[in-house]
């Protein structure tokens, strides 16, 4: 009850507001003109005007030649903000004093969804729009140059604002350019923009805010601009790892650009390509303890990486813009599996490639009326192999070794389709379409584990030769099959008046394999200024989102039906011959895996009230608080368990483990964030963000079995990536001309795990038993602690920086700096009992690292 008291008393103080604001008094017109990049002009694009303090007090939207009038402004200085669907919202000043100013012309770049730039040197403006919250995360192109970012993984920088709640069975959702894809498929420096919880319950995403990344990559332009830049890291310059006994020789080499333009200066037609090239010489670092002590091991684990993308844009006619766009990705790691307590024996070489060809077409049907359409092909083609083949040997958390067994193949042809048709009729915008987000035929050559592995509860009965199971497979792992995701939404957003915004929309998904056919999904939010200035808007919404299974769960039934791959589980077996003289592994019960006969796609509920206040010109503040319950949500459990109170048949003894998927957990989570954002001081421009959340669950996934399938009382529990407290900091510090200063900041609260006994103790096959009236996540891991920072110096080459949009060029020199205060996060803490490493962790975090940079711009 805390947070909800603490959000009302803040709703009570940011609601005081000033008096009304007068009458406005007649004034002077303000027209123009909108257009998009190639000068064609735009019909019913929707334009506003904003007063100094952000409030709109006029609106209109422009006629069939693209033109605007806003009659009867007072003087003043005001913004007009023009947005249309498709191009990237664009704000012009404009003074009107004692005589009407000249037409403005604004020019609207193409962008594939709307923009919203909110860390950097932008403004944070409240609105009162539903799609316009100001707890939105999000970097634009000038502050990912700008801000300490390890590697040019931008997604991985931004990742810390995603709640682990609001993300499915499948991991985070990833929009680029308004699709829904697997991988971002572009270098870092041609991303315009990426945000995280921009218009939560939208219903054109399966996922809320929280749950999906969006990234708005950059399109050609009518004038040649580019980007090359290279990232180098040596270990001589990091500090050495807390686990490591020495520091281990590693090397990074990145180089990537952007370059974009017109194709034969022609002024229809534009076109955009990217480049990366990664060398990462890393090495992993082994944590183990055998009979023979402890081992501590650096092994070279190297990456080659290649992505090459590029797309065209051709503006067809004045209504029709068309892009074809293509990518293919080239990734090779080697010795990968080693780390921690797997030993160098079980490392296996992975391999992945694929290529991807999209299709975008935007047409103005009528001048209230816009048809989007995009469409992706891809192929991809993964391998892994295993070093060694030899018999897996695993004591639990002490070591693991023999052999991989590793062996496998995945190939995937997809297809990603969205449809979307937007009308616009007076102060309505009705948004309707269709989502294929994955419509995909799989292959899977599965030949893991064909020699078999033993398990051992402790190093003591390693050496007396006394696993607790042996698990074999055996037979046909080939696996091919067509996985259907679709879905399609309509949403209406109503602007009832200049500060009041309401949205309702209704979302439908399905996916094969399952029966249910009712995964409706309503949404709705509102924007609410109460005061005549509109410095303070109240906003909240709620919503139902569906979830999704993933290919590997299909995988997982149709390979282990008892036919196919034979999945042999033999508990208590003999060592090193697992089946006694006179017995066959075919005489052994196999292992099937199935849905239940009532199980159906999970669902989540997710609700908020947040209180947004402009505190200056540039920085706002806003209050939320967020709540989501799960429902059905998926976990696996062992139907065929041996029986309670001794645990020792089977019901059905002509079976092994029956894994049976279902859908009956449930999940509850809370959160209170604050969100400081935009020109917090005269020199640091970005956000401050502070969350406060709790969430529980009884299941750890769609993978996760319980200890004992027939007593799950003690399941509900901290979710495993629980974390009570999450401070994080993003932005820059520019002083002036000299230098930019990025900075990063990251402190969480430790994350929950259990204790485990080491032993078998339900007959499973499975060690996961925990003591006696101990719950599930019991413990608690050390917090994470991060600061990150970035010098950079720009030395213009040419041009001024007035003109640098003109063709002006530049150089900037800059030095990384990742962990400055060299804090231990350390990773995966053992809570097995049996282990020698019982409550520690037996891996970190990288420790302090440098990185040089160069980049070249024009």
């Amino acid at each position: 009850m805390r947070p909800v008291f603490f959000l009302l008393v803040t709703v009570a103080f940011f609601a005081m507001g000033g008096p009304a604001e007068a009458q406005r008094p007649a004034g002077l017109p303000v027209t123009g003109v909108v257009v998009d990049a190639t000068g064609g002009v735009l019909p019913n694009a929707q334009v506003e005007l904003k007063n100094g303090n952000g409030m709109p007090i006029a609106s209109t939207v422009t006629d069939s030649v693209g033109a605007f009038r806003l009659d009867l402004v007072p003087s003043g200085r005001y913004d007009v903000r023009v947005t249309f669907e498709g191009f990237k919202p664009t704000t012009v000043r404009v003074t009107v004093g004692n005589r009407a100013p000249g037409a403005l012309r604004v020019t609207l770049p193409l962008a594939a969804i709307a923009q919203e730039v909110n860390v950097g040197r932008a403004a944070a403006e409240v609105s009162a729009d539903t799609a316009s919250n100001l707890d939105v995360s999000a970097v634009d192109a000038e502050t990912i140059e700008n801000l300490p970012i390890l590697d040019q993984d931008v997604l991985g920088t931004m990742v810390r604002f995603l709640d682990a709640s609001a993300i499915g069975s499948g991991g985070t959702t990833l929009i680029v350019n308004g699709m829904e894809v697997n991988n971002l498929n572009v270098s870092a420096s041609a991303i315009q923009q990426i945000k995280i919880n921009q218009d939560p319950y939208s219903a054109e995403f399966a996922r809320p805010g929280r749950g999906r990344i969006e990234v708005i990559t950059k399109p050609g332009s009518q004038e040649y601009h580019g980007t090359a830049s290279f990232f180098f890291r040596d270990s001589a310059l990091d500090a050495r790892n807390a686990f490591a006994t020495t520091r281990p020789p590693e090397q990074r080499r990145n180089v990537e650009g952007f370059l974009g333009g017109p194709v034969r200066h022609s002024d229809a037609t534009s076109f955009a390509l990217s480049l990366r090239r990664d060398a990462d010489d890393r090495q992993a670092i082994v944590v183990a303890q055998d009979p023979r002590g402890p081992v501590r091991l650096n092994i070279a684990t190297p990456q080659r990486n290649l992505l090459l993308s590029g797309s065209v844009t051709h503006q067809h006619s004045k209504k029709t813009t068309i892009a074809i766009g293509f990518s293919y990705r080239d990734e090779a790691t080697d010795n990968q599996g080693v780390g921690g307590v797997a030993l160098p024996s079980v490392a296996t070489n992975w391999h992945n490639v694929e290529r991807e060809v999209t299709y975008t077409q935007q047409t103005v049907l009528t001048p209230k009326l816009l048809h989007q359409s995009r469409l992706l092909l891809g192929v991809e083609h993964e391998t892994t192999t295993s070093l060694s083949q030899a018999t897996g040997l695993v004591v639990l958390d002490a070591f693991t070794g023999g052999g991989a067994q590793g062996d496998w193949l995945r190939t995937e042809h997809h297809f990603t389709l969205t449809d979307t048709v937007t009308w616009s009729p007076g102060r309505h915008v009705v948004k309707a379409g269709v989502n294929i987000p994955d419509w995909s035929r799989r292959r899977f050559d599965d030949n893991t584990n064909s020699g078999g592995t033993f398990y051992f509860s402790s190093l003591a009965e390693y050496t007396a030769g006394r696993p607790y199971v042996f698990i074999q497979q055996v037979g046909n792992g080939h696996v091919a099959f067509l996985e259907k995701v679709l879905g399609g939404y309509v949403q209406d957003e109503v602007r009832v008046s200049p500060n009041l915004s309401v949205a309702f929309g209704l979302r439908y998904d399905w996916q094969n394999y399952f029966h249910d056919a009712n995964n409706f999904g309503p949404r709705a939010s509102f924007a609410f200024a109460p005061t005549a200035k509109g410095t303070v808007v109240i906003r909240g919404g709620a919503g139902l989102f569906y979830d999704r299974t993933g290919p590997r769960s299909i995988q997982d039934v149709l390979r282990y039906d008892g036919v196919r791959l034979l999945r042999y589980v033999i508990s208590n077996p003999g060592y090193p011959n697992p089946i006694q003289s006179g017995q066959s592994l075919a005489a052994q019960p196999p292992t099937i895996v199935r849905f239940a006969p009532d199980v159906n796609i999970p669902s989540s509920l997710q609700y908020s009230i947040s209180v947004e206040r402009q505190l200056l010109k540039r920085t706002g503040l806003s209050v939320t608080y967020t709540g989501s319950r799960g429902f059905d949500q998926f976990r696996s459990r062992d139907v065929n368990a041996p029986l309670p109170p001794f645990y020792a048949v089977r019901p059905n003894p002509a079976l092994g483990p029956v894994r049976e998927i279902e859908s009956a957990g449930r999940a509850l989570g809370q959160s209170l964030q604050l969100t400081l954002r935009g020109q917090v001081t005269r020199y640091f421009n970005g956000s401050v963000q502070y969350v406060l959340s709790r969430a529980m669950n009884d299941t750890g996934g769609l993978n996760w079995m319980p200890p004992n399938s027939y007593d799950l009382s003690r399941e509900y529990a901290r979710a495993d990536a629980d974390e009570r407290n999450r401070f994080d900091l993003l932005g820059t510090i520019n002083p002036g001309s000299l230098f930019n200063l990025g900075v990063s900041l990251s402190l969480h609260s430790g994350r929950p795990y259990s204790i485990l006994t080491g032993h078998d103790d339900f007959n499973t096959g499975t060690a996961n038993a925990r003591p006696p009236g101990v719950s599930r996540n019991s413990l608690e891991g050390r917090g994470h602690a991060d600061v990150d920072l970035r010098w950079s110096r720009d030395i213009r080459l040419t041009g001024t920086r007035k003109d640098e949009k003109a063709g002006g060029s530049t150089l900037t020199v800059g030095v990384d700096a990742f962990n400055v205060l060299n804090h231990v996060n350390q990773g995966r803490y053992i809570g097995t009992l049996t282990s020698p490493f019982f409550g520690r962790a037996v891996s970190a975090q990288a420790p302090r690292r440098l990185q040089a940079s160069l980049r070249f711009k024009f």
